[in-house]
């Protein structure tokens, strides 16, 4: 491993992220943001807003985005050599204010297909609308029956994602606190499709760090690093493709509190010398 992928990985230990990390050439965010955005106009906001589920097993120019050389320089730095992808999603939180479509270009000079507002409510407004899409407080490892190795999750952004479109907040140094309680949301608008949240009073929001992306730019946290995303209040889409990672030597537990099935698990580094996933593939 380099010198800089070794501090890479004492920085990713130490605080349970790294963010704003150069992916995509312009060239290779332009042709996945095309991709992406005929899978809009077949599919609809409504659909691509978070059932893009797994998708890498359909379509080449996703299964390129989770092998991509310099995400695995990065993910290989953290989890070793052998790695498996878990799973994948996107995720876009659509302008809630809209009137025509319209191609705009963002800090790369990269044309994104965006809804435009005619309406100019304020954030603080906005942010009072209990309806608002937001991701509430939580760690990802509540959500995975897993155990014998860390998840690592990826935001690879293919807009840029600021605080006003509703960028990660993350608090560094959680992912050293273990699993914490989780309950029913009280705020309408959870994207989390269980609707957990960590209770107020555990969170420490005075520590939230902001991990804004420009597109094309990569985060990456630990699966038991406290994290949330507010809504979006501006008038540009916030699109990214979350991709989980584990070591090979992870395996899928029986937890009725977690119930998860990994049906579209690939290895994507090294080798897979104990197969643990195997058994959750559907036969072909």
């Amino acid at each position: 491993m380099s010198g800089k992928m070794t501090d890479v990985q004492a920085q990713y230990e130490k605080q349970g992220y790294l963010t704003s990390i150069p992916i995509l050439s312009a060239e290779e965010l332009q042709q996945a943001r095309d991709a992406f955005a005929l899978l809009e106009k077949e599919l609809g906001e409504d659909y691509t807003s978070y059932s893009l589920h797994n998708v890498h097993m359909e379509y080449d120019w996703v299964m390129a985005l989770t092998k991509h050389p310099r995400v695995l320089e990065v993910i290989t730095a953290v989890l070793g050599p052998d790695v498996i992808l878990l799973d994948s999603r996107f995720i876009c939180k659509y302008p809630v204010f809209k009137q025509s479509p319209a191609k705009t270009h963002d800090s790369n000079g990269i044309t994104a297909y965006n809804q435009e507002s005619e309406a100019e409510k304020s954030m603080s407004d906005q942010n009072s609308d209990p309806g608002l899409p937001y991701v509430a407080w939580h760690q990802d490892m509540k959500y995975w029956g897993l155990d014998g190795g860390p998840v690592v999750s990826v935001w690879l952004a293919l807009d840029d994602s600021l605080e006003d479109n509703g960028a990660l907040q993350v608090i560094p140094g959680t992912h050293c606190s273990g699993l914490l309680p989780h309950r029913q949301a009280k705020r309408a608008g959870n994207m989390l499709s269980v609707n957990q949240e960590i209770p107020e009073e555990l969170v420490q929001k005075e520590n939230s760090v902001l991990c804004p992306l420009l597109a094309g730019q990569m985060s990456i946290h630990d699966g038991l690093l406290v994290h949330a995303s507010d809504p979006n209040t501006s008038e540009r889409r916030r699109c990214g493709f979350v991709i989980r990672y584990v070591p090979t030597a992870a395996y899928p537990i029986q937890d009725p509190e977690r119930p998860r099935s990994f049906p579209a698990t690939v290895v994507v580094s090294g080798q897979d010398k104990y197969n643990y996933f195997s058994k959750q593939k559907p036969e072909l």
